[in-house]
């Protein structure tokens, strides 16, 4: 049977979920379709070309269907489905946040909360901006997520006394909320 580039990407994607970024290669792609290494070269050439790929297919799980009509609570709703997009796959923001990925996905997802932003009456400048800032944030934020072994709250901080002082709240695996704080803040205005 014949291979596509989309059947390369979905292989990658499905060794991602299983055992992690580390894993992705394109001997184990090549392997999993059970082709030779040649064809999953033909198909995306690089590594770096696949990375670009995957990342767009994981970006592509934001859908931008439904949203709201308040452009805050349109960009806020387009950062959580970002965010969903990639905490449904394991290292999926490690994978994101590795590329740059100008492909349909990425920049349907880029439009369309640049366009809420300047439906909210931000300057080109800082809508450009703004996007950035919601973008890595979430980005950082995923990729804790996703590296944070479970009960690791033991955070030991020495003499440092400001560091003492708010560590009951740097140690909580609150992502969720520590998410929705940080949306609010970026799109405060």
């Amino acid at each position: 049977m014949t291979k596509s580039q989309t059947d390369v990407v979905r292989a990658a994607l499905e060794i991602l979920d299983e055992r992690g970024a580390e894993a992705v290669s394109m001997r184990a792609i090549a392997q999993k379709l059970d082709v030779r290494m040649n064809t999953v070269l033909w198909h995306v050439k690089t590594k770096a070309r696949l990375e670009e790929l995957m990342a767009d297919a994981i970006v592509a799980g934001v859908s931008l269907d439904g949203l709201p009509e308040d452009w805050r609570d349109r960009a806020a709703e387009i950062a959580r489905r970002y965010r969903q997009a990639l905490l449904a796959h394991r290292d999926g923001a490690a994978v994101v946040a590795g590329t740059y990925a100008a492909e349909p996905a990425t920049l349907d997802t880029a439009e369309a909360l640049v366009a809420a932003l300047l439906d909210g009456g931000l300057s080109a400048r800082d809508a450009a901006w703004t996007c950035w800032s919601v973008i890595y944030f979430i980005l950082g934020l995923a990729q804790e997520e996703q590296a944070l072994p479970h009960g690791s709250g033991d955070l030991a901080v020495g003499e440092r006394p400001s560091l003492e002082r708010v560590l009951p709240f740097l140690a909580e695996e609150s992502f969720d909320a520590r998410f929705e704080f940080g949306i609010a803040k970026l799109l405060a205005r």
